[in-house]
């Protein structure tokens, strides 16, 4: 299956929760930046096992696409009757967190923190946001889900809270979740 890439953004999965190598190019000899757990990615192009995926920020790499938790085709509906949560507290907290971030890269670049330090100081901080007009997908790094949103309330889109059963990996695989009207 390939896909052109379309004008925008549009995840159409997930990295699984222990995150996945990712590659320059199809060829395992060429590996690149490992892909951070739950980052939303759009699957652009399959070759075998191999798939090229594309990230919000226009960064893009091979990975095992068997790896990959697809997402639904479209966000969930929020209709008024399914919306869990308002957004703006956890829009303040990733706010917070992309503060303290740019404070850490501040004191490194002047050479107040060290690489220890840096790294110490950002060890568990967590963000990720896409928008995309009037769509939005926040990670809420206190209930280990990514969130869909419309601005005026947030549904769970994906999550990487354990489930029951065993995979064999040790860890416990991501699962999507049905928005709270449909369950």
């Amino acid at each position: 299956m390939s896909r052109a890439p379309g004008p925008g953004f549009r995840p159409t999965h997930v990295v699984p929760r222990g995150g996945t190598p990712a590659w320059e190019s199809p060829d395992p000899a060429r590996p690149t930046v490992p892909l951070d757990p739950l980052l939303p990615v759009e699957l652009v192009e399959r070759r075998g096992d191999w798939g090229y995926i594309r990230c919000s920020n226009g960064w893009a790499a091979w990975v095992d696409s068997r790896r990959l938790v697809a997402v639904p085709d479209d966000p969930p509906a929020v209709d008024g009757t399914g919306g869990t949560s308002d957004p703006l507290p956890l829009l303040a907290h990733a706010e917070q967190a992309l503060a303290d971030y740019r404070t850490a890269v501040r004191e490194l670049a002047d050479g107040v923190l060290d690489g220890e330090g840096f790294e110490e100081r950002t060890r568990g901080l967590r963000l990720g946001i896409v928008v995309d007009g009037e769509s939005m997908w926040l990670y809420d790094p206190g209930e280990s889900r990514w969130v869909y949103g419309d601005g005026r309330r947030l549904t769970t889109y994906a999550t990487d809270r354990a489930v029951t059963g065993d995979d064999g990996t040790g860890q416990a695989p991501t699962r999507l979740v049905a928005p709270e009207s449909e369950r």
